[in-house]
């Protein structure tokens, strides 16, 4: 289960930036509904609930929904339709998760969230580049979220890709080199076979989130308290997302 910290964030709405209104240009309003839906006061009383402001709040609720997630209790929360008429101005998620592009492992599924709920950027491994690290920014510094979590997984593919070809010194086609590159200084070396990918799995979180925690941005906003930056692993065998470091 995901552990909390402990930390304060300051009250008062995120700043907004023309940068803001621009990426959030664009929405559409939601479809028509089945005459069997729930009434649109209904759906309002069971689309509001308190918002994580904290970083220690955003952790409980990843792992409360990552709980109903792994016993088949999903609650699909925050799909209705007055939420997503609100959703049209503007979001304001609580939870920022940086994870893999494995189908098996998409966030919002795995945390039992909905929409307006998660930020979500997702590249092979977790590997950061200029526009995950960008994207990441976006959501840290323009719309105020408070937790930013590193979710790796069992049996990552872009991991077992690194280890074994710097086990047999091959090169990988295309860019796919270049995200073995990212993950390569995180391989484990004190342990062979699955075992070195399993372990470098848990390696690349941390080694991700390090390099996130020493962007001079995001730093200040950890030491003030106004950001957490944790990392995690799902385990495709359980469902369950524990953190690592």
């Amino acid at each position: 289960m995901i552990s909390t910290v402990r930390a304060n964030r300051p009250g008062g709405a995120p700043r907004r930036t023309v940068l803001r209104t621009a990426l959030a240009g664009g929405a559409a309003t939601a479809g028509a509904f089945l005459a069997t839906a729930p009434t649109a006061a209904a759906e309002g009383r069971a689309d509001r609930r308190p918002r994580p402001t904290t970083p220690a709040e955003a952790l409980t609720e990843l792992a409360a929904g990552n709980r109903r997630w792994r016993t088949f209790r999903e609650r699909h929360p925050h799909e209705g339709r007055v939420l997503r008429q609100e959703l049209v101005g503007g979001q304001d998620p609580f939870a920022l998760v940086l994870g893999c592009i494995d189908s098996r492992v998409p966030p919002e599924l795995v945390f039992d969230q909905g929409l307006g709920d998660l930020m979500t950027v997702r590249s092979a491994g977790e590997v950061l580049d200029e526009a995950v690290l960008g994207s990441i920014a976006y959501g840290v510094l323009e719309l105020g979220i408070p937790l930013v979590l590193v979710l790796g997984h069992q049996s990552c593919g872009a991991v077992a890709a690194a280890v074994e070809a710097e086990e047999h010194g091959t090169h990988l086609p295309a860019h796919i080199q270049y995200l073995a590159d990212q993950i390569t200084p995180a391989i484990d070396h004190s342990v062979t076979g699955d075992a070195r990918v399993d372990a470098t799995v848990t390696a690349n979180v941390a080694l991700v989130r390090s390099r996130l925690a020493a962007e001079p941005d995001l730093a200040a906003k950890v030491a003030t308290g106004d950001l957490a930056i944790v990392g995690a692993r799902y385990e495709l065998v359980n469902q369950r997302v524990h953190v690592v470091d």
